[in-house]
């Protein structure tokens, strides 16, 4: 499994300042952090991967470093990439966290 340990150590980092408990998981062949059982961000190699609601994915899709999840070679509903150009500031991540973090909450 490959992925970005320094990545998952800021995600970690950032998921504490949440109330809510997140989990870690191995998914896709990298790690995904849970929130209920529900994936909220991950990491495949060097990309975040973000689930996204509907109603805020082509907002997020119209930015740069952002890119629809194609995993499958084909792409993946209320899924993106985020290349590391994308979250080089803390607040960016944060911004990612967030959205996935709502994306979970609104499929509970």
């Amino acid at each position: 499994m490959s992925f970005n340990e320094k990545l998952a150590d800021r995600i970690r980092v950032q998921v504490r300042l949440f109330p809510e408990t997140f989990t870690e998981k191995k998914m896709f062949g990298g790690l995904s952090f849970l929130y209920k059982g529900k994936m909220t961000v991950g990491i495949i190699k060097e990309d975040l991967v973000v689930r996204i609601i509907a109603d805020k994915i082509e907002k997020e899709l119209a930015k740069p470093h952002v890119r629809p999840m194609d995993f499958t070679k084909r792409p993946m509903k209320e899924f993106v990439y985020v290349s590391q150009d994308g979250i080089r500031s803390e607040i960016d991540l944060l911004h990612y966290i967030e959205l996935g973090l709502e994306h979970a909450k609104n499929k509970l």
